[in-house]
Order: C-alpha cells, then structure tokens, then sequence
C-alpha cells in the first residue's frame, strides 16, 4: 500500500529540488514570492499530514531571524555597506544547518523559504539537523578576493555567538565556496577557540570532507538517473542542456559526460554556448577559469542564453537561480 506519507514529501521534494535550481516539478514560484510559495507548500503538505493547526503554524514560524549591517573597506579605500542576513528555522531534530549565499538579490524572504526548506530536507533524509539559511546582498564578481574576505569575517563578527558546533552550522551556497568556509571558520575560532565543526564545505586540509566539492552535481546525476530509469533509459546517449555553470553546473556537466550523456548547451551569467556534437566539457572548465566565465568559449556557437531553456533536448537541467521554469 502507498504510504500516506508519500504526497507531502513528494511536494516538498519537488519543490526542494526547484529551489535549488533542480528540475522539480509543478507551479514554479518564479514570480510568486519565494516564501509564499514554500509556506503554501507547507500548508498542502500539513493537511495531507493531519497536522494540528497550532502545530502547523508554529512550524512556520522560524525560530529566530538575524539582520545584521555589514561595513568594509573596500581596495580603493572608500566604504561600502552591505546587509547580511541568517534565519534560524527550526533545531527539534538537531542544530540548524544551512548554505549562506553572496548574491544581489538576497532578501529576508527568500532567506526565510531557503532556511525552512532546510528543515524539511534534513527530516526527508532523517539527517539530526535543523534547518538555517543566510545570506549577504552583494554580488561577489565585483569584488576582489580581499574586499570577499573582509565582508565574510565582518558578517562572521556580527553573528558568531548565534552560529555554533551545537547551534547552527553554515555551508557554502550560491556565491560561496571552500574559501568562504575557511575565513568563517577562522574568524569564528578568534571568539570561541579552534572549531573546525562550525562549517561545513570547509577545505580538505581544515576538515573538510573528501567529495564535497562535486556533492550537489552529483546528486543532480543521481536523481537524472533515476529519473530517465523510470522510463526504461539512463544518461548514455541522451542530450542535456544545463542553465547554470556555476558549482552545481559543472560539476554535474562532468559527471554526466563521463556517464555518455551529450551535453549540448550550457549558458552562465556571461553567455551561452551550444554545440550539436557535445561540448568539450574539460575544455570548457579550463576556458571558464581562466576568463571568470564561459563566454567567448570556441568549443561551441554562442547562443542568446534566454533561449537556453527552450533549446530542443532530451534533459534540461536549470541550475542557476530558482523560479526560471514559469507558465
């Protein structure tokens, strides 16, 4: 017998692998506010549950939310200002846990529906976390390596005795990487003494775990797999198309290269490049990392990345942003 069980977490893994740039699908919440979308969610979810209406809404309701101001000197010696926001959702299950994304258009409710996402995909997975989310509102390609350094390890001051090994532990996000990890971690053991445990995603050499970097990308080929196994085929052979190159997009542009998928398109924020025959996916990380984007990448034509999502495929993976698959 099907298990009652299976509606509402199916609707919040849908909805979960959207957020995340995953191929979720149903309503996209791509211009419905972001917590709108989750809380509605939620709600659908609740009653297919029989959850108490008290207890429904004190699920909602996040545990506590943080909005700090975050002032750096920037290389050339003006300031420049920026807010920094972490919303604890819910520690039943565990400490909290979530990413903290560097973007331009972070805001409290996004921050908010990411936090609670957290919390419902710690318990899908019977992970013992809770679920947290944070994020600064800059856009991390205008800034140099030292200005991302000082932002990180001021936002890390302002919130380091409500971060913690037994409270909330961040990880990386959009925007963010081992290195953001690393200063974190550094400037939260000036406070609290050496506490590797107080991220995760951290670099190999600082504790981190081996497999982390290409974690996401490869739960992207997984549930691929999975997916195209339900209709008796698998990834050799099939054309792909990934909006986004960023951690989740490349990664899982390799690892779906080495199963025999084709992919035939990608785009970023600098451009979009397609090539009917299969792009040189190596190549094209090579390329990317040398010029801070995929455009002007020879292995392929350049293409209007807004087309990218209609572009004929077998399997099209957004991995960018969130809310891009609308009516």
């Amino acid at each position: 017998a099907a298990s009652p069980l299976l509606s509402p977490l199916t609707t919040l893994r849908r909805y979960s692998a959207r957020r995340r740039g995953g191929s979720g699908g149903g309503i996209s919440s791509s211009r419905m506010n972001a917590l709108a979308a989750t809380s509605r969610n939620f709600k659908q979810a609740a009653k297919l549950l029989g959850l108490d209406s008290k207890l429904e809404k004190s699920l909602l309701i996040p545990f506590r939310e943080i909005k700090v101001e975050c002032t750096i000197p920037k290389d050339d010696g003006t300031l420049a200002s920026y807010v920094g926001f972490r919303v604890q959702h819910d520690n039943a299950r565990g400490p909290m846990k979530g990413g903290i994304r560097y973007h331009h258009e972070v805001d409290p409710d996004e921050v908010n529906a990411l936090a609670q996402l957290m919390t419902w995909k710690t318990a899908v997975a019977n992970i013992p976390y809770g679920g947290a989310k944070g994020g600064i509102g800059c856009s991390p390609g205008d800034l140099s390596i030292s200005e991302l350094e000082r932002l990180t390890r001021v936002f890390t001051q302002k919130i380091h005795d409500l971060i913690g090994i037994h409270t909330d532990v961040p990880a990386p996000d959009m925007g963010t990487n081992a290195q953001t990890m690393a200063w974190i971690l550094d400037e939260y053991s000036k406070f609290h003494g050496y506490s590797p445990a107080v991220v995760t995603g951290k670099p190999v050499d600082l504790g981190g775990s081996l497999g982390r970097d290409a974690a996401t990308g490869r739960g992207v080929l997984f549930a691929t797999e999975a997916l195209l196994a339900e209709h008796g085929k698998g990834i050799a052979g099939q054309r792909f198309v990934i909006q986004g190159f960023g951690n989740v997009g490349s990664w899982a542009a390799q690892l779906i290269t080495e199963a025999g998928g084709k992919v035939i398109a990608i785009s970023d924020v600098t451009g979009a490049v397609k090539n009917s025959n299969g792009i040189d996916i190596a190549k094209l990380m090579k390329h990317s990392a040398e010029n801070r984007g995929i455009k002007g990448f020879d292995g392929g034509d350049a293409v209007d990345p807004t087309s990218l999502l209609t572009e004929e495929c077998d399997v099209l993976i957004p991995a960018a942003l969130g809310g891009v698959i609308n009516k």
